[in-house]
């Protein structure tokens, strides 16, 4: 028998392609609000966490939020682009012809940013994750980029997306200038035990199953082990429902958990 139909769950919720089951959480809440602030203010906004901490998930659910008549969206990862890549990449996704010398591009950039916001009256969103990739030069860059009328409003919403260390690099005097032009900096830092508890027995309840199948001290061993880490808590209900199974349980024990997690530990 599956895993998963043992108990009773239509599929797995815990898994990073499974169907997308909305869970508010304070921190989910809060993180909406002030990037739809952003969306409103426009200018530069930071939104740090660690790694599985729910950046990615509260990005895209504000992003599938924008009116596509009012914004338009332009999303690019800096831990796979060079930086030349990086800004052909966002000449070609604003609309203009990239090309292969950087003041060609800057020129696009600010152009097409112009435009859209003139002529189309569409804001664009520029969310940059993975951002604690980015270095000294494109922070460098992307004030002036973003900043060419001096005395004019920001046209545009420039997000910068990673782990908390990019507030450090940020703090640098060479910096200044960009950090002082930061409309929104939020840091999100997992979930409570009382969410966490939550989370788990909603992903379960969105699966078709019984948030039971997860015996309370099981709940305790995956939120002691998972620190407040969406990211985490996925990765050890995965595990220990395989767990569970595979000893033929009807429902998902400590003993199974604390398997789970040593799994994890040395998978």
């Amino acid at each position: 028998m599956e895993p998963i139909t043992r108990f009773g769950l239509e599929f797995n919720p815990f898994l990073k392609n499974a169907k997308d089951i909305p869970i508010n959480t304070q921190e989910s809440r809060e993180a909406a609000f002030r990037l739809d602030y952003l969306a409103k203010n426009k200018g530069f906004g930071l939104l740090t966490g660690a790694a599985g901490r729910g950046k990615t998930t509260a990005v895209r659910r504000w992003k599938a939020s924008l009116n596509p008549s009012l914004y338009k969206v332009v999303y690019s990862s800096l831990s796979t682009l060079t930086v030349n890549d990086f800004y052909r990449s966002l000449a070609g996704e604003l609309g203009a012809q990239p090309s292969f010398r950087k003041p060609d591009n800057f020129k696009s950039i600010q152009d097409e940013i112009t435009r859209l916001a003139l002529e189309k009256r569409k804001t664009p969103v520029i969310i940059i994750d993975e951002a604690n990739y980015v270095s000294n030069a494109i922070l460098n860059d992307l004030k002036i980029l973003f900043n060419f009328e001096m005395d004019s409003k920001d046209r545009a919403v420039i997000l910068l997306v990673g782990l908390p260390q990019l507030n450090s690099t940020l703090r640098l005097g060479v910096h200044e200038p960009l950090r002082q032009r930061i409309i929104m900096n939020y840091n999100m830092e997992g979930l409570s035990k009382d969410e966490g508890r939550n989370y788990i027995s909603e992903k379960l309840r969105g699966a078709g199953g019984n948030p039971d199948i997860f015996e309370e001290n099981a709940v305790e061993a995956v939120l002691n082990a998972a620190d407040g880490t969406p990211r985490m808590i996925n990765k050890l209900c995965t595990a220990s429902i395989l767990v569970a199974a595979s000893r033929e349980l009807n429902s998902i024990n400590a003993d199974a958990v604390m398997q789970a997690v040593s799994d994890c530990e040395l998978g």
